[in-house]
Order: C-alpha cells, then structure tokens, then sequence
C-alpha cells in the first residue's frame, strides 16, 4: 500500500510538471522528458532513495539548462524521503552539488550575469524549502525511531512480567500439587504392593488410582520443566525456524524450508508465535501424522508474516478428531494478534497449517 501511494505521487508530480512546463515558453524539447523522469522517479523512492534524490536532482539541474525555471518539487520530496530513510551524508553532497549546479546551468542558457544565475537558481530550488524539507525527513525519523524504541521497551517489560508469572506458576504448582500427587502416587503404590505381597486381589480403582498418580507426577514434572525453561530460555523466534526443520530431517522425516518475500524485522510477538507454529506443526507431524515429508512455507510482505505447514501423512476430513491443546495454543496465539489460522486435513490426505500474523508497522 505504501510503494502504492508513492507511484500515485509520483504520476502526480510528473503531470504537473508536464502540465506547467507545456505551457511555459523557452522550453527546449529534451526537458519535457526531464519534467517526466523527475517526477516518476518518486515511485521508487521507499526502495532506493538516495538513487531517487540523485536522479531528481540531475533532473532538476537539467531542466533549468533546457530553459525551464520549474521549481524542483520533486527534488524536495526526494530529500524529504532520503533523510527519513537516514541518508543524511548522501542528502547532504547531493544538494551542494545541486546547489551549486542551478547557477552553473543558468548561465550556459544565456544568464548575463552571475546574480542573474542565482535569482534563477532560487526560482528553482529556495534553499528554505530545501532545509525544510531535510528537517522535516529527519524529525519523522527521529519521531518513528523513538516510536520503534518505546514498542521494543513496552514489548521487554511484557516479556519479564511473562517469565515472574511463569516462575511463579512454577513455585506454586511446585508448592502444592507436588506434594499432594507424590502423597496420592506413593500411598497407591505401598496399598497395591502390600495387596500383591499378600496374595490378596488389587481393586481396578486402586491400580487407576496408581497409574494416573504416576501420569499426574510426570505431567506435572513436565509441565514446571516446561515453565522454567520458557522463563529461563532465550526467545526463539523465526530465525530458529531453520533449526527446527533440520530437527525434523534428522527425526528421518523429509521437510523442506521455503521463503517467499524479503525477511525483515519484526515484533517480538510476532516472530515467538511463528515460531511457535512451526514448532507444534512439526512436533504434531512427528507424533501423529505417520508422514514421510512435510514442507514449511514462510511468506514476508508488509505488515503481515504468513505460514504454511503442510504433510502427506494419513489425516483426512473423515478422520477428523478434536483439537488437541497445542491447535488450541495455536489458535490463541494468533488470536492475541489479530490473525488468522486454519489448521485442518487435506482432501487427498494429509495435514495443512495456515496462519497470517499481522501487526501495526507505525508502532
């Protein structure tokens, strides 16, 4: 949407200027191409700026030595672009030379005197408005650095309150249940051990009792290994992917990586959550999909990072089941961001996992 309205500006400086220019007198024909350039150019201003300030500038000196005294509109919006983008340095030559070129252009078309070739030069280019327009690039990008700067901040505070309540989940769940399921597991074993040694019947109740102590004790112990272990460990996110899908071809199971789009920074929210997708997807497709290959697809494109996992493995709509909790998980994730997933069997067998995650690029 951004390249978009940047191609809309463009069309729209180039045809003012070609509109003005048309009917201004003493215009040599090579400067309606230059009027042209200079303003189309503007299209590819968020993707190369200093290439587009350079050009605008060429032009600009170019017409006022075909005879036109346009005011370089398109020059200013290139600066304005260029030290949004940081380009600081490279605004700053530019203009000097384009400064001082206006002059020397004035008087090879015919100025009488050096104050003549400067009063065209301003009709062209006001230093004012060229300052202007630098300061004005360089205070939106102070304004979206300290804008990036707060997110990171708000998304490091969000990040530690997540790791206490984790480890305070673990300490009580570790203060509690711990105790109470390692009573109800020990005291089921010694009843169902002195039953045996006896020669007497163990009751079913008391072996369910047992065996769902001894699941109660490991799920438990898993589960605060699990909390510490998100608290303690470093973020992944999506540039562990990779690693994930090596995981996955060592478990003997064929899974591909493909990319789609430029990789770019993105939040802290976003990249856990895909990689956390990634990670369920795989680990479903291990447990349950008897696959033999999946493929990860990332897709990048402004303002939304898109996923899909994919396998052939034995899942179809009949054989359809409830979602267990990490497509819930899943689904809650993307949720929290405003995204969307679908996670369901394939036609012609297997499974498919497609998510969109999107976030806010002004912070």
């Amino acid at each position: 949407m951004d390249r978009a309205w940047d191609w809309v500006v463009a069309v729209g400086v180039a045809a003012i200027m070609l509109i003005t220019g048309l009917f201004t007198t003493g215009l040599e024909l090579v400067g309606y191409p230059l009027l042209i350039v200079g303003g189309l150019a503007l299209g590819e201003r968020q993707r190369a700026p200093v290439v587009v300030l350079i050009v605008t500038g060429a032009c600009a000196v170019g017409y006022q030595a075909a005879g036109y005294n346009a005011f370089a509109v398109a020059y200013l919006i290139a600066v304005y672009s260029a030290m949004r983008a940081g380009h600081r340095v490279a605004t700053v030559v530019t203009s000097a030379v384009v400064l001082l070129s206006l002059p020397a252009a004035a008087m090879a078309t015919g100025a009488q005197d050096l104050g003549e070739a400067f009063g065209r030069s301003r009709s062209v280019l006001e230093l004012a408005w060229l300052i202007a327009a630098g300061a004005a690039g360089e205070a939106l990008r102070q304004a979206e650095d300290r804008a990036d700067e707060a997110v990171r901040t708000r998304e490091a505070i969000a990040r530690r309150r997540a790791d206490e309540e984790r480890l305070h989940i673990a300490r009580e769940l570790h203060d509690s249940l711990t105790h109470q399921i390692s009573v109800i597991k020990v005291q089921s074993e010694a009843a169902v051990h002195v039953a045996e040694r006896r020669g007497e019947p163990v009751p079913d109740a008391l072996l369910a009792i047992r065996d769902a102590g001894r699941a109660a004790s490991r799920d438990l112990r898993a589960t605060l290994e699990a909390l510490r272990d998100e608290a303690h460990a470093p973020p992944h996110g999506i540039d562990q992917i990779a690693e994930l899908v090596r995981r996955a071809q060592g478990a003997g199971i064929a899974t591909t990586l493909t990319i789609e789009g430029e990789p770019e920074e993105v939040p802290f929210a976003v990249d856990r959550t895909a990689y956390r997708i990634v990670q369920e997807s795989l680990t479903n497709v291990a447990r349950h999909a008897s696959a033999d290959s999946v493929v990860v697809h990332l897709g990048f494109r402004p303002g939304a990072v898109t996923i899909r996992v994919v396998d052939d493995g034995r899942a179809t709509p009949e054989t359809v089941s409830e979602p267990g909790i990490g497509l819930v998980g899943m689904r809650e994730r993307v949720a929290a961001l405003g995204g969307d997933l679908r996670a369901e069997p394939r036609t012609g067998g297997g499974f498919t996992v497609d998510a969109e995650l999107p976030w806010d690029r002004t912070g």
